[in-house]
């Protein structure tokens, strides 16, 4: 089995001997078809030609399967865990014209975060396992995704998010209760995923993703009327204090705390 080398190359010559094997099939199935309109019409006389005919076909895609078969010997589970992998992915999506960036040992393909998984030769984008990993098909797919509309619903977020913070500043008591009182994010992340499990199904990569989708959503109310605000602070120079995330555009942006105000 071979461990290093392209496989999208790889994939693409098993695909051109598979290729090779179905045109070979579609000539034994219609040897097959005179084989039988032959004994339907009792045509004897072209009879042993039409077998002889047929064995030819099968034996000529029964080589072609075995040409397919013995063919495919990339060493996928050693690719997929690998650096090669995130790289050709990269490589694509700069070919084909689609936005994608590393932060993390994640991919981000706005609004997705795409995160390899080798132990299931799989990706997630976002919660959806995908198991169809041809580089070129992956990023396409992406793309399509990419051309739908956004399915993140801001409303919900901010109020999920207001909830959070709202039981923090109760917690801090009267001082605390200030109007506009800037709470850590990372503080309200680990009040969402309080539960072990949760932190499992989100992760604070998108818990920050999509607080920058609520940013560039335009939502900036919650249904009481509270403002929320996404403030700076120098809290964001300090290494595990922030969000950082990677925009649509590329660049990184990073978050620090959160406040609301009556409107």
């Amino acid at each position: 089995m071979e461990n290093t080398g392209n496989f999208e190359e790889a994939l693409a010559k098993t695909e051109s001997d598979v290729n090779a094997a179905l045109k070979a099939a579609a000539s034994a199935v219609s040897s097959l078809k005179k084989f039988r309109l032959a004994v339907v019409t009792g045509n004897v006389r072209e009879l042993n030609k039409i077998i002889e005919a047929s064995q030819q076909a099968i034996d000529v895609l029964t080589q072609r399967f075995i040409t397919a078969k013995e063919g495919w010997n990339f060493d996928a589970e050693a690719y997929i865990a690998g650096r090669a992998f995130p790289e050709d992915l990269l490589k694509v999506a700069s070919q084909m014209g689609v936005k994608m960036f590393e932060q993390d040992e994640r991919l981000y393909c706005y609004p997705f975060i795409v995160s390899i998984v080798p132990s299931e030769m799989s990706v997630k984008i976002d919660k959806q396992k995908e198991k169809r990993l041809r580089p070129s098909f992956l990023v396409g797919h992406l793309r399509d995704l990419q051309n739908r509309p956004v399915r993140f619903k801001s409303e919900v977020f901010l109020e999920g998010l207001y909830a959070a913070y709202d039981h923090i500043v109760k917690s801090l008591g009267e001082k605390a209760a200030d109007k506009g009182f800037v709470v850590p994010l990372i503080r309200v992340y680990r009040l969402l995923t309080i539960m072990p499990h949760l932190a499992r199904e989100y992760s604070l990569q998108e818990f920050a993703r999509d607080v920058y989708l609520l940013d560039q959503s335009g939502i900036t109310h919650t249904k009481r009327g509270f403002a929320v605000s996404l403030p700076a602070s120098t809290g964001t120079k300090s290494p595990g204090s922030a969000l950082r995330v990677i925009t649509r555009e590329g660049s990184e942006k990073r978050y620090y705390g959160i406040s609301f105000t009556a409107g």
